[in-house]
């Protein structure tokens, strides 16, 4: 059963499938919601951003969704069309203890009719030629949308204390503002002592290349790997400054004081925020969380975090693509890399990862370059599976994941230097030109179906945990457990002690569900590491 949830400006219309409306005003709406929730209906709304987090609020929680502007995505880049932009903004974005509110993109008048949305979707999904597989990836989608607004709502646990005094134990005391910490302040004194230029503005990446070059060294970048190879005075110390600044820039003091609030860390998550499915942050970082700062996150007196990482997740993907048993024997233990290297492919499992992350990410040169053919005479559907995609992305094509989600068309500009190459009297600097784009059109193509997949599995991974948590005889949502941090392959749930081994079960139970549902039967395994600890810093 799905009932519409429709904004108009008398009120909140609940229209369920008989057409049959029932208005309730904005104070009464959660309230209402959490009424017929009782009768597990699909809420059908324009985004879940704008509706969810204020029924969290009032300590609402939804078991399912449709989220129509997520949906509108995907099935705009199937038909090759422009997703639509007139959803409107969030009522408010809550960002740390102040409520900032925002205005609608559009008046009420003006956005979308999501009934009529809805019945046009459910009509363009029923022409695919895939509808099953695409109507399970809706639901995935919007299972994710709920779960990214459950994740802010929760918060991941963190420690102010132990943040201020890794930061303190590795910078210095936190310095007055503008100030560098001491820390710094006596690298950067050592990089300029060992120079002796003078002055060396080691913030400012191009215009350190530049007093580097003054000082005499041949560098063309400040990326570490460069650096590395260049044996003067100034390098240890200039290496550690830019360690520990990216630290101080990216979560340090300021990050702590803007998103960290009562004990908790509340990032923005953009489900669907990358064109392969994968998520991003609007702000906060979540996504890049460095070891340097897991440390600070604590679990509460008397919870645990329970950490699961599905172990070389994209490699398997590709494995059931690909229908390549070989590769998926090669895994069927936690390891595939060693399980690669007992199959007698290649040497070690370096070259293991190695080879198969070229394949997967287009690499053509080093080690990479050598061990793809090894890996393809064992492995043969797999590495042509991938290499399939990579030409159709060299031919201009859109190439689709398991489930549906189309890959974006090259651009004009691609489009013109492939012509202009082939047009009469093209210039070899053209065709060199067009050869570069086309390879680095197939090299996303060729990774667009494996990551696009993997984050289906993952989606799906995270409905099925979701659902597995949930006891409504429980309480509210962060009183029981509950999903705090999602990274690509990675999730996390805050759970009280008691609760592990049953937290556990769950996220193991639904990897392989989610692999059922993804790919159906397949002899491919998704073996889910897991770790009950206090520190996140002490799952790995």
């Amino acid at each position: 059963m799905r009932i519409v949830l429709d904004r108009r400006p008398e009120g909140v219309a609940m229209v369920d499938e008989s057409g049959s409306a029932t208005l309730v005003g904005e104070a009464e709406l959660a309230a209402a919601v959490a009424e017929r929730e009782a009768e597990h209906p699909r809420w059908v709304w324009t985004d879940t951003a704008q509706w969810y987090p204020s029924l969290l609020a009032a300590g609402v929680r939804v078991e399912r969704c449709h989220d129509l502007k997520l949906l509108d995505a995907l099935l705009a880049l199937r038909a090759g069309r422009s997703p639509r932009r007139d959803w409107g903004a969030p009522r408010a974005v809550a960002r740390g203890d102040a409520l900032f509110e925002l205005d609608d993109d559009a008046p009420a008048s003006h956005l979308p009719n999501p009934g009529e949305v809805l019945a046009a979707q459910l009509r363009e999904i029923a022409a695919q030629p895939n509808p099953r597989d695409v109507t399970v990836l809706a639901a995935a989608e919007s299972a994710g949308a709920l779960a990214a607004a459950e994740m802010q709502h929760c918060g991941l646990p963190w420690s102010v204390e132990a943040h201020d005094q890794l930061l303190t134990e590795a910078l210095g005391p936190r310095p007055a503002p503008g100030a560098r910490p001491e820390r710094l302040q006596r690298l950067a004194e050592q990089v300029e002592q060992a120079l002796g230029i003078g002055r060396v503005p080691i913030d400012s990446a191009a215009e350190l290349v530049k007093a580097l070059r003054r000082a005499g060294l041949d560098v063309s970048s400040t990326r570490s790997w460069e650096l590395e190879q260049i044996d003067h005075p100034a390098i240890a110390p200039l290496l550690e400054y830019r360690s520990l600044y990216r630290l101080l820039t990216a979560n340090g003091w300021n990050w702590l004081d803007e998103w960290v609030h009562d004990s908790r860390f509340r990032p923005v998550y953009v489900p669907g925020g990358v064109v392969t499915g994968r998520w991003a942050t609007d702000g906060g970082g979540a996504l890049q969380l460095p070891k340097q700062v897991r440390s600070a996150v604590v679990a509460d007196d008397g919870w645990m975090l329970v950490v699961a990482d599905a172990a070389q997740l994209e490699p398997r993907i590709l494995a059931a693509l690909a229908g390549d048993d070989a590769m998926a024997r090669a895994g069927a233990g936690v390891d595939l890399y060693s399980g690669i290297v007992a199959s007698g492919a290649v040497a070690s499992r370096d070259q293991a990862k190695v080879g198969m992350l070229g394949a997967m990410y287009g690499g053509t040169t080093g080690e990479s370059a050598r061990v793809l053919p090894k890996l393809a005479r064992a492995f043969p559907r797999a590495i042509s599976y991938v290499e399939a995609a990579a030409r159709a992305g060299e031919r201009g094509e859109t190439v689709s994941t398991r489930l549906g989600r189309t890959s974006p068309v090259p651009p004009a500009s691609w489009r013109e230097r492939q012509a202009a190459a082939s047009a009469e009297g093209a210039s070899e600097s053209d065709a060199r030109a067009a050869r570069t784009d086309a390879r680095s059109w197939g090299r996303f193509t060729r990774n667009f179906v494996v990551q696009g997949t993997a984050a289906e599995w993952a989606l799906t991974w995270i409905a099925g945990v979701r659902q597995r948590l949930w006891r409504p005889e429980r309480g509210s949502l962060p009183s029981q457990p509950h999903l705090v941090m999602f990274v690509h392959d990675e999730l996390i749930v805050h759970c009280p002690e008691d609760d592990v081994a049953d937290v556990t079960r769950a996220l193991q139970e639904a990897a392989a569900e989610a692999a059922r549902v993804v790919f159906g039967s397949t002899p491919v395994t998704f073996p889910v590491t897991v770790a009950a600890v206090r520190r996140y810093s002490e799952a790995k």
